[in-house]
Order: structure tokens, then sequence, then C-alpha cells
């Protein structure tokens, strides 16, 4: 492991009130004795921990800034490793020129993650707890930050730590009584292990099982609008993010391809993605448009279907019905502002999509939207999504290594029931016991780690 000691900005680079100049290593302190002086005209005091100094970034003599420098001594830092921070005006000239001085009396410049890939093998934090780190900086919405700030504190790894706990007595179990038959026995053994399997995989299902519901939080609601063309499925798309992204014209057929953008909805995000208007049509690049709607329609973890209340329903809504049937949708009836035909109401509509929602609106008047987004949070917020105390998994990797335990534990339940020797359960128990480590970095490999770690932004 490296020891080295690391520089990096730890503050966005734009001008700001404040930036922080972070600095890790064996010879942080070092570094940072070269360089500050106090308002006293003394070097900075690296002898206490966790203490907050005042004076002066100094090169050859000359100030360079007015700073704040905290020292904290390690173990008890975030990386592990004894870390000054430097406190200074946030202008991006300034922290550069910092940073420059830091780098030229010792340090280095950080890679990106390094600071926290320091403190997960320093072992202040788990793997699982370091990934959180970023997914706390990329939340986009208030349920993905409470979600990653609860993994953050280890609510995941505690989780994780207690299912791999009674896999290990399991198979410390097995091998005593292989070792020592004569004093451990295994008579009606396969009984009770079957038992403690059951509750395990139960609940490396539920955690599986939280995955959907934990990417909508962390990704955002895919939500997708459709409709025929000219039914207002820009302007909707407009109004929603409150500038003009999509392309609004009277000519039918101008959005020929998927447009997709992110906004918060309250506590959650949506991430909204205009689509080709659903019609039969011979031009070949709008028809590839309108497969495109209809793939992404499939994928949608919501369809908002737009209707041109204006005009009358023909055989191209009846097909964009048939494509929401039995999905999660809400269907708008577009252009209140002008008069209605006779087959488009809510009561009518509701005939075909009875179990649908159905709004009227005005995306050219704005009206009918508070109603929209009230929809939307009761759908997701009150529906399938319960944000309580309970774990959801976000992380693509964690998935995967949870199915492959679960996949490790049937193995070991089929051997029980086909009536395999003993020494069969213990190589399935551990191939689970290893795949769930990975998820908190014990038995993960180097290259999983700096993959993981490549993906943090610098000065974190």
């Amino acid at each position: 492991m490296r020891t080295d000691t690391i520089a990096a900005i730890a503050t966005g680079l734009t001008d700001s009130g404040i930036g922080i100049v972070r600095i890790s290593g064996t010879d942080a302190f070092s570094v940072i004795r070269r360089i500050f002086v106090k308002k006293n005209g003394a070097a900075a005091d690296v002898n206490q921990s966790h203490t907050v100094q005042y004076g002066f970034i100094c090169e050859n003599g000359e100030k360079i800034d007015e700073v704040l420098v905290m020292i904290m001594k390690g173990p008890h830092s975030y990386t592990g490793e004894d870390t000054a921070e430097i406190d200074c005006h946030g202008g991006v000239l300034m922290m550069r020129r910092i940073l420059e001085v830091v780098l030229a009396n010792g340090a280095r410049a950080a890679e990106p993650g390094e600071f926290t890939k320091r403190a997960f093998l320093n072992g202040r934090i788990d793997l699982s707890q370091a990934e959180a780190v970023i997914d706390v900086i990329n939340a986009k919405n208030n349920y993905a930050l409470k979600n990653s700030m609860k993994q953050l504190s280890g609510k995941e790894s505690e989780k994780i730590r207690g299912l791999r706990k009674k896999i290990l007595y399991e198979i410390a179990y097995i091998e005593s009584a292989l070792d020592d038959p004569e004093h451990i026995s295994l008579d009606g053994y396969r009984e009770s292990l079957e038992i403690t399997l059951n509750e395990v995989i139960g609940q490396v299902k539920m955690l599986i099982d939280s995955a959907d519901y934990g990417r909508i939080v962390s990704e955002g609601i895919r939500t997708v609008i459709v409709g025929k063309p000219n039914a207002g499925k820009s302007s909707l798309m407009n109004m929603l993010l409150g500038e003009e992204r999509a392309i609004v014209t009277e000519i039918a057929g101008t959005t020929r391809d998927t447009l997709e953008e992110q906004i918060r909805f309250g506590d959650i995000s949506l991430r909204i993605v205009d689509t080709a208007g659903i019609r039969d049509t011979e031009d070949i690049v709008e028809k590839i448009g309108v497969g495109r709607a209809k793939d992404a329609a499939l994928d949608a973890d919501l369809i908002i279907y737009v209707i041109d209340s204006s005009v009358p329903l023909d055989e191209n809504d009846y097909e964009i019905m048939d494509l929401i049937q039995g999905r999660k949708a809400i269907v708008l009836l577009n252009k209140s502002d002008l008069p209605a035909v006779a087959d488009i109401s809510p009561a009518a509509v509701s005939e075909r999509l009875a179990d649908k929602k159905i709004i009227t609106v005005s995306a050219k008047e704005e009206t009918g939207f508070d109603e929209l987004k009230e929809t939307i949070q009761k759908m997701f917020c009150t529906g399938n999504i319960h944000f309580n105390d309970e774990v959801l998994i976000t992380n693509l990797r964690h998935e995967e290594a949870l199915r492959e335990t679960l996949a490790s534990l049937e193995m070991v339940k089929d051997s029980i029931r086909n009536g395999l020797p003993e020494d069969f359960f213990s190589i399935d128990l551990t191939d689970a016991y290893e795949k769930m480590g990975s998820i908190i970095g014990e038995a993960v490999e180097d290259d999983v780690v700096n993959e993981i770690f490549s993906r943090f932004c610098m000065g974190k």
C-alpha cells in the first residue's frame, strides 16, 4: 500500500467563498510546516490533533494567501493518516496556486478517489461505504441522498456482515465435524442447516428485490412521454424542464429521436424521455423514431401518454392504448384551452384505460401540472417505494454479488435434497461467504477496487 504524501483540491473547481486543499500521508505535517506560518510568525503546531490554526501560506518568504489550517493526526482522520487541510480563499486561481506550493514542497498530486481509497485500505470504512461516498456526491434527489447516507453510516454493511456471520458459523461447524466426528455429530444437521439457509436466502432475496426500487431512488424514475405527433409531448417536456429544450412546431413529426433530461420532482427525480410521435408512416427516419419510442415505453418506470383532446381518437391512439395496458401510466388530455371533441373526455378515455389516472392539462397555458406532480409523487413515494429503515440496494455490483450468493446458497439446498456429503455443503457455503464479502471489500480483487475508485472525483 502506498503511504507517500498526496494532495489535491477538495472543493469544486469554481469560484466560491472558500476552497480546501487537502494533504494526507506520512509527510503531511512536514509539508505544512514548510509552507504555513501562523500570524505570530511561528510554524504550524502539529502536536495536537483536530486543531485549527490561523496564518498564511508562504513561498520563499512571500505571503500567498491568508488561510486556516486544520491538523488531524492519524488514525483519527478521514484517510486514517496524518492529514492537513488548508481553507483558503475560493478562487480557482488561488486554489491552484496553493496546490502548486504544496506539490513543490514534498507532496504529489492525488489520483481520483485516492483519499477515500486510503480510508478503505486503512480500515476506516469498508468498500460499500466507500462507494456510498460517491453516491452522496452524485445524489440527484432527497431519497437518493438519504439512502446514500444510510449506506455510508454502515447500514448495508451491517446487514451483509450479519448474514455472513450465519454462513460462517455453518462452514465452521461442518469443518469441525468432519475433522472431529467423535466429538461433533452431524446427525440431524441437514434439517437445521436447511432452516438457516431458508432464513438467509429469504433475506438475500429481499435485498435483491430492493434493487429495482434502489435504481429508481438513485437514478430517478425513467419517465417516457408518448403520444401521436403534435399531441404536445415536447411542449410538456419543455414545461416540466422550465426551458425550451425540445423543438416545438406545428409540423407533425418534428421529433425524430428520443431526448432525455433529468429533473427533480420534490423528493424524487425523473429521467424524462421525449419520443417521436407514434403513427403509421412511410418516412424511413420517422419510422426509426417511432420504433425507438415504443422500445423506450417498454423500458419505462412510468409512461405519460399525451392525447390531443382537440382532435378525434384514431387507430394510432388505440395502438398506444394497447401499448400501455398493464403498465404504470398517466394519461394527459392536453390542449384543454381548445374545444374538446366528443369522444375525448376523462369518462370516454377511461372506458379503454380504466386503471389509468386521467388528467386534463394545457401545456400552452401551463394548467393541470400541479395535479400531475402530485399524482407522480403519490405513485412512487407512497406506493411501491417506502423509504424507511430498510436497506435499498442501489449498486449494480452489489446486486450481482447478491445474485451469485443466492445461486451458491441454492446449490447447498440442492445438495441437501440430493443427499450429497457434507463437504459439498461447505464448498458452496464458502463461495457464498466470499461473494457476499466482495460487497464490503473482503476477498475482492485489486483491479475491482481500482475500477471503483477511478470513478471518483478529484480530491475525494
